[in-house]
């Protein structure tokens, strides 16, 4: 597995000032990993969908084929903040399966549950 996703600053970190990354040039790198490694696992990121309110649809369709859904439980998801504004509610949340189906639906796709295993 490859994680890329946008850079988000975070208030409490020294890179607070730094200039947030893009959902474009994230989209970009997951299509040339994509086409790099075509058998790995690449996750469309929590980060990308923070940047851009489409951005895990984004995501898989320019090469991304994993989501992955906040597990945690409701009341300790703050506690998990690696910057501001990450979404752990809506589509991000495991509650909102649902939603999260029929938004992969909607891109053509369809989310498998299992452990992502390599057929090769």
């Amino acid at each position: 597995m490859c994680g890329i996703g946008p850079f988000i600053p975070h208030k409490d970190t020294p890179f607070r000032d730094k200039p947030a990354g893009s959902a474009d040039l994230t989209c970009f790198l997951l299509s040339l990993i994509r086409l790099i490694h075509p058998n790995i696992l690449l996750p469309a990121t929590t980060a990308l969908s923070s940047v851009e309110s489409n951005g895990r649809e984004r995501g898989i369709l320019s090469g991304a084929n994993v989501i992955m859904p906040n597990l945690s439980p409701a009341n300790v998801r703050d506690k998990y903040m690696l910057y501001n504004n990450k979404l752990s509610s809506g589509p991000e949340a495991a509650q909102n399966l649902r939603d999260l189906k029929d938004r992969m639906d909607a891109i053509g796709y369809k989310i498998v549950v299992d452990r992502g295993d390599s057929k090769l």
